[in-house]
């Protein structure tokens, strides 16, 4: 299929009316704006889109063709979301997520909780290659405990996001890692050693911020750790054996098994789990007073598909013990889903292409370039919605400007990370942040600012690029 030639003014036309949309819209809905308005706006981007399409003689065939390759290729993660809401469910009422809290609230010094989730998001986060999973396990977790410490949600979500992506971002089994110096025509673990210059100041001034704040953070007399725990124990059976789930599930990320598959497995077990810790839980949940092959079957499927909430005497608690299972995920596939949709049309009218030609015409110099790069990067993040064409489309559209000005594809993979992969989840309507917001429960607008490792990263590329910092070239003078 042919990308039709699209001038940049009539491109931007489409951007432009969505950007002023999904503003008013947050301004009127707040944080109600994800629970459907925002997807009907990213309909109305494309329709607005389809319309410039029209004008310039692109079919709706054509169009069509690529919403639904657009769509056909966030078939896993959609899976997966779904997944996370089922393990997330059979993880709360097997007691894995209330153990999780109940030691995590034992050992958590409020003064280094917040650098301690930075540094453990990021070991997960190294270990597996994936971010999506380390949030949906150990992030969740993390969550609860921020909660139960008195932390405002958005900082501790901001500490998970900024370790996880970390990870993600220098991990030789995550596919973003792979993706970018396939893009640019570099080698994956010289990539990797490249990415190193920018990310370990990156993550250095993120742990020493998030340092500071912990610091000045000072627990309220309302948390009481002790009387929380006390709380967990009267509802929950805690063994230090459900830890086995957890630590099985990331077992099996690490030996490549597929997400969705591990996640799956997860959420079996922890419906077998429940069965074996929580046989009270059950028949309290089902209303039974046998725990027979009903009352179990009734108790797990209702927590894997839909809400479960569990009561208790504490109201912080109460608000953290329930789950709407695959359902609770259903808002963020249906946002996914209209995000693929602007984002096909954008790309199927070339809209996407003459975005990136206006940059790639801009750069005269190398920070021009770098910058350029980045700024495209962003720029597929807020249109295309997808994290992955943020890599490709400036990845394709760029790397012959880098073989031109003698620059190592190093560089221009180092800058498609830095820009592109991090900032995907500052974005509410891309498929990440989208994600990470249904996952961890935290809107973008809570947790964006303290995502300090995602938004410094773009920033220390910049830095690096404007004062020729390891700018590596091809032919050394």
């Amino acid at each position: 299929m042919k990308t039709p030639t699209l001038s940049l003014s009539a491109s931007l036309i489409p951007l432009v009316i969505l950007i002023l949309m999904l503003t008013y819209n947050i301004y009127v809905f707040g944080d109600n704006a994800l629970n459907g308005s925002n997807q009907f706006i990213l309909l109305v981007g494309g329709a607005v889109a389809g319309i410039v399409g029209v004008v310039n003689k692109v079919s709706y065939a054509q169009m069509l063709q690529k919403v639904g390759g657009n769509i056909q290729s966030v078939t896993g993660p959609i899976l997966i979301l779904l997944m996370v809401g089922a393990l997330a469910g059979t993880w709360l009422l097997s007691g894995i997520i209330p153990t999780m809290i109940d030691y995590g609230l034992k050992i958590a010094n409020p003064r280094f909780f917040l650098p301690v989730c930075v540094l453990t998001a990021a070991l997960v986060s190294l270990a597996t290659g994936s971010s999506w999973s380390t949030t949906a396990t150990i992030g969740i977790a993390l969550i609860g405990i921020g909660k139960a410490l008195g932390f405002p949600i958005g900082i501790v979500a901001g500490a998970i996001i900024s370790g996880a992506y970390f990870g993600d971002k220098l991990s030789p089994l995550s596919d973003t890692t792979n993706l970018a110096p396939a893009m640019s025509g570099g080698d994956l673990f010289t990539h990797i050693q490249y990415m190193l210059y920018t990310t370990l100041p990156s993550i250095v001034i993120t742990l020493f911020v998030f340092f500071i704040l912990g610091l000045g953070f000072h627990v309220t007399e309302t948390v009481n750790t002790s009387t929380l725990s006390n709380a967990i124990h009267e509802k929950f059976n805690i063994s230090f054996w459900l830890f086995l789930v957890p630590l099985i599930v990331i077992l099996m990320i690490v030996k490549k098994t597929p997400p969705f598959l591990a996640l799956f497995i997860g959420t079996i077990l922890g419906g077998i789990f429940a069965v074996i810790f929580q046989p009270e839980l059950l028949l309290e949940l089902t209303g039974s007073k046998v725990l027979d092959i009903k009352t179990i079957y009734k108790s797990v499927f209702t927590a894997i598909t839909a809400d479960t909430q569990i009561r208790t005497n504490d109201p912080l608690l109460q608000d953290l013990f329930s789950t709407g299972g695959m359902k609770g995920m259903l808002g963020t596939v249906w946002l996914i889903i209209c995000a693929m949709v602007f984002g096909g049309v954008m790309d199927a009218i070339g809209a996407l292409k003459a975005i990136s030609k206006a940059f790639l015409q801009w750069a005269k110099t190398t920070f021009q370039l770098v910058a350029g790069t980045a700024a495209s990067s962003l720029t597929v993040n807020l249109t295309a919605s997808d994290q992955y064409l943020a890599i490709v489309v400036p990845g394709k559209m760029f790397s012959k400007a880098y073989k031109d000005r003698k620059l190592a594809p190093e560089n221009l993979s180092r800058t498609l990370e830095d820009a592109g992969t991090v900032t995907s989840v500052l974005v509410p309507w891309n498929t990440c942040g989208a994600y990470q917001s249904g996952v961890l429960g935290v809107g973008v607008s809570e947790y964006f600012i303290y995502a300090i490792f995602n938004w410094i990263s773009p920033l220390m590329t910049l830095l690096y690029a404007y004062f020729g910092i390891k700018i590596k070239k091809l032919i050394k003078d």
